[in-house]
């Protein structure tokens, strides 16, 4: 098992766990009624993915 040879700083450490942030949704408009959607998903107001209706509205 390989263990490590020093021991990580606390600032090291912090520094690498700073950069776990979380980044927002990436939303776009459907083409369909506009509302905003995450991408490749289905619309949830609508229900339509691909321009085909797959939920019913």
């Amino acid at each position: 098992m390989a263990v490590p040879k020093k021991k990580m700083s606390r600032s090291r450490t912090r520094q690498r766990k700073a950069k776990w942030t979380v980044s927002r949704a990436h939303t776009i408009r459907c083409p369909q009624c506009n509302a905003p959607k995450l991408s490749h998903r289905v619309c949830p107001e609508c229900g339509t993915y691909k321009g085909r209706e797959v939920l019913p509205s």
